[in-house]
């Protein structure tokens, strides 16, 4: 099993905030560092000191950490030209040495995209889809050839397809509970999908329609990664566990219920369960981004265990 760092920085984090704790996730051997693509605090919090572009944001990650992994989940489809995100991207990766990984989706959250004056369509699946289409289609023409493409939202003319990613293939990320058409774009373009916040009950059918998309686009189900995003909140015993959940403003017995929460023992029988329906990576989601000694703690006790 595979565990990722995810964190919500709209909700209140300077680039300083998400560089302390990338290093110390770094440092703690999880294997990845990824950050949600929002613009706009969600709650009653005020989002002090305000949002931060993801990719801006992982260009400063990408030459200020070494190893980890460091990727969006997910960057919003409504957010960026396809072609200028490809090259965002592409740039990013060659400034990681190859690190970086591309989560997309195709956007929910209306209210951000009414703060920040960008428009926000009431159909958009068919921009996820052509997005994927054009930036796999950049970074996969050729040095000297050209890209074109003719779609009801996005044309491109002669593009040189300019620059290319350090890696071979950017591993794509992609999630949802859609029943159809989700499982069968990440069938068609993901190397990994992800299941959000997931009941536990739930993933194992959420999983099986991927496998079975894989199957009807005559692709192994077994060359994606199956993961799942969960909140995170781990205390050595229940008054430390209370103290966080307290932190970010959550009730214990909720994340009991929805998340990874409770003691380390009852976090390892959560990782556990979890596992026996499918899952193979976890991106846990930690929500006090200035509590270090929270991922130390996951760390030292949580990860031994499960990944030994």
């Amino acid at each position: 099993m595979d565990f990722r760092i995810f964190i919500e920085p709209q909700q209140g984090a300077s680039y300083e905030d998400q560089l302390t704790l990338a290093r110390a996730a770094e440092r703690l051997g999880f294997s990845g560092f990824f950050r949600s693509d929002h613009f706009l605090a969600m709650g009653d919090r005020d989002g002090l000191p305000g949002p931060t572009d993801s990719w801006v944001t992982l260009a400063g990650l990408a030459r200020e950490t070494e190893s980890i992994r460091l990727g969006t989940l997910v960057t919003s489809a409504t957010f960026r030209y396809p072609g200028m995100l490809a090259v965002q991207v592409a740039q990013v990766d060659a400034m990681s040495g190859g690190r970086v990984e591309l989560g997309l989706g195709t956007g929910w959250f209306e209210a951000e995209h009414a703060a920040y004056g960008v428009p926000f369509p009431a159909k958009r699946f068919g921009m996820f889809t052509e997005q994927l289409q054009i930036i796999t289609g950049l970074w996969n023409t050729p040095v000297g050839e050209r890209f074109c493409f003719d779609g009801e939202y996005y044309q491109l003319t002669d593009s040189p397809a300019l620059p290319k990613p350090a890696q071979a293939q950017v591993p794509i990320i992609i999630g949802g509970s859609g029943p159809r058409r989700t499982p069968a774009l990440a069938a068609r373009f993901a190397t990994e999908y992800n299941a959000s916040f997931p009941p536990l009950e739930d993933l194992p059918g959420m999983y099986q329609r991927v496998r079975a998309a894989c199957a009807d686009a005559g692709r192994d189900p077994a060359d994606l990664t199956y993961s799942a995003a969960l909140v995170t909140v781990v205390g050595t015993d229940e008054a430390e566990f209370t103290r966080r959940a307290a932190a970010i403003g959550r009730e214990p017995d909720e994340l009991r219920r929805n998340g990874l929460a409770g003691t380390v023992d009852e976090v390892l029988q959560r990782i556990d369960a979890f596992a026996e329906a499918g899952t193979e990576r976890f991106y846990l989601q930690i929500l006090d981004i200035g509590d270090v000694e929270h991922i130390e703690l996951i760390a030292q006790q949580v990860l031994p265990a499960v990944t030994s």
